[in-house]
């Protein structure tokens, strides 16, 4: 009855009998029969369908066992399933397949009636497009329309549902995640994508927001960060197109699937956490992935390990993470402000008073001007302070990076100890050491003006007096303080008598 069935399905879809002969396997002459019978009980097609085996084999008078079937029919008919399944491994052809099934079978069906079989196996007189699945491919993703729960707080919070499915293989990953949005997507995207050990050539989502800024049937714009994440795993964002659900047909089947599964299984059973919920959707996972087709004595994860991960693309090692992003304008220091950690960036210069654009993560920070990068630094949370690339810095400006306790120390003993002694003291002291820099930098520089001489009996003074800063310096140069100082220490020296052996001591008066 399937057989007659079949013929009057294939003729409503506009086949003629020689068509029909050639596909299923019977003489033309008995398809016509058929179809007279048919014809003539003037019942539509609906209608037909709906008759029980008994009342088809009534209507067109057939006995069990009425017709033989052909001895190469059956031959091919026992192929086909390997046949299709090689049918699924890229750059295998259907004229490839032919020419082996000719070669083992010599007096086998010509290559049209070979098609037909395969097609009708594969359910292409559907009138509903079907589509070739390749293996390694595509990756179709999806929410499920139904949701689960967990139960924090004597409170029931609702939950959704991810999933992602391989085209060729339909091996499939589940996971429950608190939200819509894009960071809990990606999350999930990345997740199936190591459950998968692999990445396929395309990811295809539906045009949720969380992955398409704007739908279009030719060129969806695709979110700027589910781009970076595709980019980041070397594949390619295919949305579905809009109002157009036969894109997603195989994710859609895939839901309906988990709903009996996964869903039906969990359905009394009272989760309090996303973590807990999730290890019980892996278990009814792998039970789902592992069962048999209907029909096939192998499963999905037998499909995917046999044909689709070897074509999959090798996963990142390092796992994707999400930028967050701010424009901001580079301030007359040449920094930018990253105000959530309190923290200055450098960025060259010339670039003073533009906005840029600033990509930041829990690694690094990156700043674009015009699409240009322009500087990328560690990410620092030490508040109030500057990371700096000596380039960025104008000239009259990059000696400052040099600035360091030994820097000043060098310079001060190249004058002299007593220099260096004044210099190493107001470094000790001072708690802020940009301002003791400033001061030591003040100091150093009347060597120019004033020349080492002067500068070392200033240090001197200052010393002896314990005054300690560029201040003290400065006013001691100014009044000529270290010149009268040098004075009164050389009359000093002048006033003490040297002993020797001519001058006589006072025993000798004795």
């Amino acid at each position: 009855m399937n057989k007659i069935k079949l013929i009057i399905r294939l003729h409503g879809q506009g086949n003629g009998s020689r068509s029909i002969s050639s596909k299923i396997g019977l003489v033309r002459n008995t398809v016509k029969k058929y179809l007279d019978i048919f014809r003539s009980s003037g019942m539509d097609y609906d209608t037909f369908f709906k008759l029980s085996d008994s009342e088809v084999a009534k209507m067109f008078n057939v006995s069990e066992n009425r017709y033989v079937r052909s001895e190469r029919l059956e031959t091919l008919e026992s192929l086909l399933p390997g046949l299709c399944k090689q049918l699924k491994r890229k750059g295998v052809t259907r004229e490839e397949l032919y020419k082996e099934y000719r070669e083992k079978h010599p007096q086998g069906y010509g290559i049209s009636s070979f098609n037909a079989h395969i097609s009708l196996y594969l359910g292409k007189w559907n009138p509903v497009m079907h589509l070739d699945h390749k293996a390694g491919d595509k990756m179709y993703v999806d929410f499920t329309g139904r949701r689960l729960s967990i139960t924090p707080w004597d409170s029931v919070v609702p939950v959704e549902v991810f999933v992602a499915i391989l085209g060729c293989s339909q091996l499939t990953y589940v996971e429950a995640v608190a939200s819509q949005k894009k960071e809990d997507f990606i999350w999930d995207c990345e997740n199936a994508l190591r459950y998968f050990g692999g990445v396929p050539l395309a990811i295809i989502p539906d045009n949720l927001k969380a992955a398409v800024t704007k739908g279009s049937n030719y060129e969806a714009i695709i979110n700027h960060d589910f781009f970076a994440f595709a980019d980041h795993y070397a594949t390619t964002v295919l949305p579905a197109r809009v109002y157009k659900p036969k894109d997603k047909s195989l994710v859609e089947g895939a839901v309906k699937l988990i709903y009996r599964s996964i869903f039906d299984k969990l359905s009394d059973r009272v989760f309090y956490d996303l973590e807990s919920l999730n290890i019980a959707i892996r278990g009814a996972l792998e039970s789902h992935n592992s069962k048999p087709f209907y029909k096939k004595d192998y499963s999905r994860r037998d499909l995917f390990e046999e044909i689709e991960f070897e074509t999959l693309h090798r996963l990142n090692p390092f796992p994707f993470e999400l930028k967050k992003q701010l424009v901001l304008t580079v301030m007359k220091t040449g920094y930018i402000r990253l105000a959530e950690d309190e923290h200055y960036y450098s960025v060259p210069y010339k670039y003073i008073g533009k906005k840029v654009k600033v990509l930041y993560s829990s690694l690094d920070v990156e700043i674009y001007y015009q699409y240009e990068l322009l500087a990328t630094h560690p990410r620092h949370l030490d508040k109030y302070q500057y990371t700096t690339q000596k380039e960025h810095l104008a000239s009259q400006h990059q000696y400052i990076a040099d600035w360091s306790p030994d820097y000043f120390l060098k310079r001060a003993l190249d004058i002299h100890e007593v220099v260096a002694k004044y210099i190493n003291y107001i470094l000790g002291s001072n708690s802020y050491p940009e301002k003791a820099y400033k001061a030591c930098s003040g100091i150093l520089h009347f060597h120019q003006q004033v020349g080492s001489k002067r500068l070392i009996n200033a240090c001197r003074l200052g010393d002896s007096l314990k005054q300690y800063s560029y201040l003290s310096i400065e006013g001691i140069l100014k009044n000529g303080e270290d010149i009268l100082f040098e004075q009164e220490m050389s009359e000093a020296v002048e006033r003490q008598i040297p002993s020797h052996e001519n001058i006589r001591g006072k025993e000798y008066f004795q």
